[in-house]
């Protein structure tokens, strides 16, 4: 029996018996399939669900361990195992799910725990076979051995030695010469590592390219889309909102980046360096260290709401967050929850710049989700799929918004215009990500060469403030997506940010107009936890949908009408 109430580090880990749980599976299939009535088949599912909850906990323990530092030699080693277990256990799940598919109680099944749960399995039905196993295991090891060569950077500058988060800070100074040095610093090991980030993603793609044939499909992208879980729109919808982009909010954007080029005295366009400096007296920047911006998020959820405060109590009593950038630590951050003990886990990379606030109200965005429907059941629609899941945190970050003076104190003014501006400007850079992976997957046979020929001419589409002068070969070369981790670890995910963001802006809108309405409309969307389809949800919760062209182009005529008109006097 687990401790429901101990802390992470109290959570035990045991690597499960791959192959009695594979027997134990066949068995559950095997009574699902005889069942006569209703609540036998229903015990099964649910014994099934409870199996599968149990091994993910374990999943899960080991890779945030691994996360947190990549240099264990026990976790590197479970990793490697879930590695290789995770598709072979996917067989056995399949098959319990085809007889779902074509259950007799199958109505039953549905009334009670959500037509949700029929669809998903469907589109996971389409996304798998026994026959690509040994191509997910390598896929598996490939994404590992990229996250292990980003966690163990470690960048000389200045006298000292840096792992790529601790970089940061200096990548945004305020001193252009130093923050030039910072990048091409940066810049330079990527260079060196050149030859292996190319030779891990030519596989990736190449493999990834066999499975999506050996599934019948004309490549990768539509078995992407079905890995992804995309249950209600389909890659041209995604085309249309790409061009939705170009259309309406590039040109916002583009208007950012030239009034910051005034601000900075700056020639427009920008070098990638000059580009992230948006005031010339620096970003803004937390008003204290990481304790000093967890208590002001404690503060912020207190007073929010009932729920978020004791959501956010929790996670720090019970050491849920691991958020301090160490040395052998995973880059990045992520917000996962571990099912059999009812909790979220946070993990990220503080690094004293504005990004740790973000931590703070967009990973606990995730986490706060995951936190109100830590009971469901089945534990499969604690979550939604991941577009949906980014308009938790993204619009958390607008509600943050209103404590921005608790979080940066003397900066917030500054803050307020960067954390809108920046959500403005982020959509089309994940365009851009989400347009050069269509482009990769439907040409496989591309070389390193000619993919950074693609990143370097979408760049000229989305993202025009961008100087490709040479200054710092790795961007100006068109390599910088390698940096990117989605782009390697999970194919066709960066869109969902976009799409999210558009919502979210939706939200910045509403909590401008009366929070306690727009809190309510967050309640109604988050409360529904998996249970639907992200254009339902939406709709349920009276939202717009981002692919209906109207929402982008209402978002951005009001947040640029706000940007235009605020007061940046005294700010340098």
């Amino acid at each position: 029996m687990k401790n429901l109430h101990c802390t992470f580090k109290e959570m035990a880990y045991t690597r499960p018996d791959v192959e009695a749980a594979k027997k134990e599976t066949q068995r559950l299939t095997e009574v699902f399939k005889k069942a006569e009535r209703y609540e036998e088949a229903k015990e099964a599912f649910l014994a099934w669900e409870a199996l599968k909850a149990h091994l993910e906990t374990e999943s899960t323990l080991a890779s945030i361990r691994h996360s947190i530092d990549t240099r264990d030699a026990f976790y590197d080693a479970e990793e490697t195992f879930w590695n290789a277990a995770g598709p072979e256990l996917a067989e056995y799940d399949q098959a319990f799910a085809s007889q779902m598919l074509v259950s007799p109680f199958r109505k039953q099944l549905e009334e009670e725990f959500g037509e949700i749960v029929f669809l998903n399995a469907e589109i996971e039905q389409k996304s798998f076979s026994p026959e690509i196993i040994p191509q997910m295991q390598e896929e598996n090891d490939l994404t590992q051995e990229y996250a292990k060569l980003i966690a163990s950077a470690q960048i000389p500058f200045e006298g000292g030695v840096y792992t790529l988060s601790q970089m940061t800070p200096f990548k945004n100074d305020a001193d252009d010469a130093r923050r030039l040095a910072a990048w091409k610093a940066e810049g330079q090991w990527y260079k060196d590592h050149q030859e292996r980030l190319d030779a891990i993603y030519d596989r990736l793609t190449h493999l990834r390219d066999q499975m999506g044939r050996k599934l019948g499909y004309d490549g990768y992208t539509q078995l992407g889309y079905y890995r992804m879980g995309r249950n209600c729109y389909t890659k041209e919808d995604v085309e249309r909102f790409r061009k939705a982009v170009v259309k309406y909010l590039v040109p916002v954007a583009d208007r950012i980046y030239r009034r910051q080029a005034e601000r900075l005295g700056k020639e427009y366009p920008m070098s990638f360096a000059d580009n992230v400096l948006e005031f010339r007296s620096g970003n803004p920047r937390p008003a204290g260290d990481a304790q000093a911006v967890l208590d002001a998020g404690s503060k912020f959820y207190r007073e929010l709401s009932p729920e978020t405060d004791e959501f956010f109590r929790t996670m720090r009593e019970r050491e849920l967050m691991d958020v301090l950038s160490t040395e052998g630590k995973a880059g990045g951050g992520y917000c996962t929850t571990i099912p059999e003990y009812h909790v979220p886990f946070i993990f990220a990379n503080f690094n004293g710049t504005q990004g740790d606030v973000e931590v703070v109200t967009h990973e606990a965005g995730h986490a706060f989700e995951a936190w109100t429907n830590r009971d469901r059941v089945p534990f499969s629609t604690i979550w939604p799929t991941m577009e949906a899941c980014e308009v938790h945190s993204m619009s958390m970050e607008f509600f943050g918004e209103e404590w921005a003076e608790d979080f940066f104190g003397k900066d917030a003014a500054k803050f307020r215009y960067s954390h809108l501006a920046g959500a403005l400007t982020f959509i089309p850079y994940g365009t851009m990500v989400d347009h050069f992976q269509h482009i990769v997957y439907e040409h496989p046979e591309y070389t390193p060469a000619q993919r950074h020929a693609e990143w370097k001419r979408l760049l000229g589409i989305y993202m025009p403030w961008q100087k490709l002068d040479g200054e710092i070969p790795f961007y100006s070369e068109g390599e910088g997506w390698q940096r990117q981790s989605h782009i390697y670890e999970v194919p066709f995910y960066y869109i969902d940010y976009c799409l999210a963001q558009t919502v979210s802006l939706e939200f910045w809108a509403l909590i401008r107009e009366d929070r306690e309405k727009a809190w309510k409309t967050y309640m109604a969307y988050t409360e529904q936890g998996g249970g639907d389809t992200f254009t339902n949800m939406l709709a349920k919760a009276g939202l717009k949908s981002p692919f209906d062209e109207s929402c982008l182009r209402g978002v951005c005529e009001k947040a640029a009408a706000y940007l235009d008109a605020y007061d940046l006097d005294g700010i340098e």
